[in-house]
């Protein structure tokens, strides 16, 4: 049980089948073995640790979204922002209809990892299947750099997007902890006064940074990928702020002042269901145009190369282009 909350319903110990409902393909990522898992994590105060740390973990993921490089083709042009770079992807499959909108992409990873050369990769279906000129960030993280650093990354990013690209024709997209940063950078370009983007699309965020919501706890394990609360990842994003800050944790955000038309999704399995699910009724009761779209038994990440993968790439790619195409 949660040390949360002495209050609750004491579970029996359960065998929970692999559901028949998904593809053959996302049956088979459930019953074997995850090509990326959850690792132990350093102690907060232990830098060098956490270095050696995002070096492995970067590692596996960059080995694994490298197959991306010669299924999606694409022209990779580096442009350098003030503290970090911002990748321009340009794909084989570039539409000229869509030549005058951009998608800016921050990738995921648990605020520490994913950088570098998976920043790249892992954008590259994204902008292939768009057919979209897509703008990878590859923000500052923790241990060296925490909160608000990538936030401040984003911001100048999409500045730097805002001087070349019409605001109602430039989409943001992330996944996990990109998902936060998504949300967060397009709440502090409002703050700002400056113009918000045509389209917002996340992938089970990590909204809540307090890791309150319910399925922290009815989902612990059975999410494959993502199996359990990380506080201390949580920590060292903030750096010594306050969890519940909006641009933290977005769940806790007002979005009466505006905010772009947005598509959420999420897994039945997904630890962070309710961080996703939160995230949209913050959305729906500040009057924002928001989908939630909850796929079966869809843990944290995507059920790598099974169909369901590729319906959840069209649907969202689907709902950005459709609010930033131009008349």
């Amino acid at each position: 049980m949660s040390d949360l909350d002495p209050s609750g319903i004491l579970l029996p110990e359960r065998f929970i089948p692999t559901p028949r409902s998904i593809s053959p393909e996302a049956q088979a990522f459930l019953s074997h073995k995850p090509p990326v898992g959850q690792m132990e994590l350093p102690a907060l105060e232990d830098k060098a640790g956490w270095r050696a740390h995002a070096a492995a973990a970067n590692a596996q993921v960059a080995a694994f979204v490298e197959r991306n490089v010669t299924a999606y083709p694409a022209e990779t042009i580096t442009h350098a922002l003030s503290a970090c770079p911002l990748y321009e992807v340009v794909p084989n499959t570039l539409a000229p209809e869509n030549a005058q909108q951009a998608i800016l992409y921050i990738h995921g990873g648990g605020f520490f990892m994913g950088g570098g050369e998976a920043a790249i990769s892992s954008a590259l279906p994204f902008a292939s299947l768009a057919r979209t000129r897509t703008f990878s960030l590859d923000y500052r993280m923790p241990p060296d750099d925490p909160f608000p650093a990538a936030l401040d990354d984003a911001i100048e990013a999409y500045r730097w997007l805002l001087e070349r690209y019409r605001p109602e024709r430039i989409a943001v997209y992330g996944p996990s902890a990109g998902g936060n940063l998504a949300a967060a950078v397009i709440l502090k370009a409002r703050d700002l006064g400056l113009p918000l983007p045509g389209a917002c699309a996340v992938h089970s965020p990590c909204s809540d940074c307090t890791e309150s919501g319910d399925s922290y706890e009815t989902n612990a394990v059975l999410d494959i990928i993502l199996q359990r609360r990380m506080p201390q990842l949580m920590a060292l994003y903030a750096g010594g702020h306050d969890l519940t800050d909006p641009l933290l944790s977005p769940a806790f955000a007002d979005y009466s002042a505006g905010f772009p038309p947005t598509l959420l999704t999420t897994g039945t399995r997904d630890l962070l269901l309710s961080s996703t699910v939160m995230l949209h009724r913050a959305m729906r009761r500040g009057g924002v145009k928001a989908e939630l779209h909850v796929w079966e038994a869809m843990t944290h990440a995507p059920f790598f190369h099974a169909p369901e993968e590729r319906e959840l790439l069209d649907e969202t790619i689907r709902f950005l282009l459709e609010h930033i195409a131009g008349e």
